[in-house]
């Protein structure tokens, strides 16, 4: 009897000792465990963008050309210079164009004299036609011969105003304040511009300027299934960014959609103006226009950079109740303010999943959570 009781004891303080040793193990596994960064899953709701290609144009592009012929005979301005509007950018020889208006002038003034003589004389047979003096072939003749001065005079004011118009393309001034590219001919040069426009230079208005892109009418369809006829939720402030990371940043107004589909690209064009205040866009740049096409009032988000990929697809370390790394498969949409993204299943608001060391956590790992914003 008294030997079955000594067993029954020695088994119980066997148990009690092992308990305690587990017990001892785990407090010892949680105070070995290392800290870990992590960030809870968040619930906002946001904008989704699906980015386009565009092409940059200024706000104003003119050619600036010659429309009379001579010698160039000045370049008031060096190759890319801002000028204001209204600065002479070039000078053509005038000489035969200040001799026709001088011509032209004289002969306005023959015309006037003229138009005055036979207007006095009409006046005058007019009046002797009442007592009888002259015949009414002879007031028709007066008159005629005064329709005719005022039509003489008419051709000559137009031909004045030719002369004074082609004088006046001797000098090429600019039509608005821009950017002058470098010129296609040389001071010296002979222009016949008289018989063809020819084009000196362009100038450009960057103060703002415009990215033209283009969408497929199925993307076109989808978003007005999303987002009813405005087609974008917020089209005042669309990122626009580019293929190196210029010192601002930048959005643009959607301000045209065209109203029918290229039926040989079964492409929609729009444009989006985007404000230059720091003349850093130029015409012909290339840039990447980011078209809000729905919205998620209620998407789960996660910081991009915490997401990892494997041969099954992306999958997120996240921390239970217990504090173990859980191995979470997940599925994703789009990036979200540049460095979210959204987690479409897989992951609950609140969830807590490792931010930063990655390789060093594994699956089933207990560490101590670190909460970060």
């Amino acid at each position: 009897m008294r030997t079955n009781i000594s067993a029954a004891v020695a088994i119980i303080a066997t148990m009690a000792a092992s308990g305690c040793h587990n017990s001892k193990s785990t407090d010892n596994d949680r105070s070995q465990a290392p800290v870990i960064d992590v960030a809870e899953a968040i619930q906002q709701p946001v904008v989704l963008y699906k980015q386009y290609p565009g092409k940059l144009h200024a706000k104003s592009t003119v050619d600036l050309v010659a429309r009379v012929s001579g010698y160039l005979r000045s370049q008031n301005y060096t190759d890319g210079d801002l000028v204001d509007k209204g600065a002479v950018l070039f000078t053509i020889e005038d000489t035969q164009y200040r001799d026709a208006v001088t011509q032209a002038e004289s002969n306005l003034k023959s015309a006037e004299a003229e138009l005055q003589y036979n207007t006095s004389h009409y006046e005058a047979v007019k009046k002797a036609s009442e007592s009888d003096a002259a015949s009414r072939m002879e007031v028709e003749q007066a008159r005629s011969a005064m329709e005719s001065s005022r039509q003489e005079v008419n051709t000559a004011l137009a031909a004045l105003s030719t002369a004074r118009s082609n004088l006046g393309y001797c000098t090429v001034r600019a039509p608005f304040k821009g950017y002058v590219n470098a010129s296609s001919y040389s001071v010296g040069n002979y222009l016949a511009g008289e018989g063809s426009p020819v084009t000196l230079a362009t100038i450009y208005d960057d103060s703002s300027v415009h990215a033209e892109f283009f969408i497929d009418d199925a993307s076109y369809i989808d978003m007005l299934r999303k987002t009813g006829r405005e087609i974008v939720s917020d089209r005042d402030h669309m990122p626009i960014t580019f293929s190196d990371e210029l010192p601002h940043s930048y959005t643009g107004r959607l301000t045209y959609i065209a109203p029918d589909i290229d039926p040989s690209t079964g492409t929609l064009e729009l444009r989006a103006e985007i404000d230059n205040p720091y003349d850093e866009l130029r015409e012909g740049m290339y840039a990447n226009i980011r078209l809000p096409y729905a919205a998620d009032s209620a998407a789960v988000l996660v910081k991009d950079a915490s997401l990892s990929t494997d041969q099954r697809g992306k999958f997120l370390y996240v921390v239970n109740d217990s504090d173990k790394v859980v191995y979470t498969p997940v599925e994703v949409g789009d990036v979200v303010d540049d460095s979210l993204r959204v987690i479409t299943s897989g992951l609950r608001p609140g969830e807590r999943y490792v931010t930063v060391g990655l390789l060093k956590v594994r699956p089933h790992m207990t560490v101590k959570p670190r909460l970060v914003k």
